[in-house]
């Protein structure tokens, strides 16, 4: 019995209308009120709307753009160029990025003009010509000129010796034998060739050869 009252009265809940917006009413912000609050929902849903328009606009425009890239044979690399130049350049013109220059400009002046630097570089300098007027740093010098002048003179020395030994050689008996040798074997070849090549097509050739008597018995 009790089982059935609760079913009944279960139902009886679920056929009685819910007022969501008098649910949403009891939470209304403090110090607002209904007007304002019914004037900052419309209000809002204007928004909203007008948010979801602007999204369709704009994917329908990046499908246009995409077309037009895709026509002018534009790759997503080039747009990616594109992008990092535009944003170098916005870096470079930022007020940051100019403030820091000049910061870098002015600390560089200042560096280069303290007493410090002033006297590094002079240190420098006296060093320098000091170690270029040294005696060591003379004969070092003199050394690796003198190095090389022999090298070059060595080996030019080589190259004429080897010019030399080959004239040397051709111009030898040996030598001299050996291509009268290599002169004798060419022509003796050639001439064989031309023996065979004349036995070959000569039209006597089918002459020396005796005639069969085809006469019967």
């Amino acid at each position: 019995m009790e089982s059935a009252n609760q079913g009944l009265l279960s139902d009886a809940m679920t056929d009685v209308p819910v007022d969501n917006t008098a649910a949403a009413r009891t939470c209304v912000p403090e110090g607002l009120t209904l007007a304002e609050e019914e004037e900052l929902r419309s209000e809002l849903a204007k928004v909203e709307e007008e948010i979801g328009t602007l999204r369709q606009v704009l994917a329908a425009k990046e499908r246009h753009c995409g077309e037009l890239k895709r026509k002018l044979g534009l790759t997503p690399l080039d747009g990616l160029k594109q992008n990092l130049s535009k944003s170098w350049h916005d870096v470079q013109v930022s007020n940051a990025y100019v403030k820091t220059s000049e910061k870098l400009g002015e600390w560089n002046d200042k560096v280069t003009q303290s007493d410090l630097y002033l006297s590094a570089s002079s240190t420098l300098e006296d060093w320098n010509e000091k170690l270029t007027q040294s005696e060591a740093y003379k004969k070092t010098q003199e050394t690796l000129s003198q190095a090389g002048q022999k090298t070059s003179a060595a080996l030019s020395n080589v190259g004429s010796v080897i010019s030399r030994k080959l004239g040397d050689m051709r111009n030898s008996a040996t030598f001299k034998s050996f291509e009268d040798r290599v002169g004798t074997i060419k022509s003796r070849v050639v001439g064989s060739r031309e023996n065979s090549t004349d036995g070959l097509h000569s039209p006597s050739g089918a002459g020396d050869k005796a005639p069969q008597d085809n006469t019967p018995f």
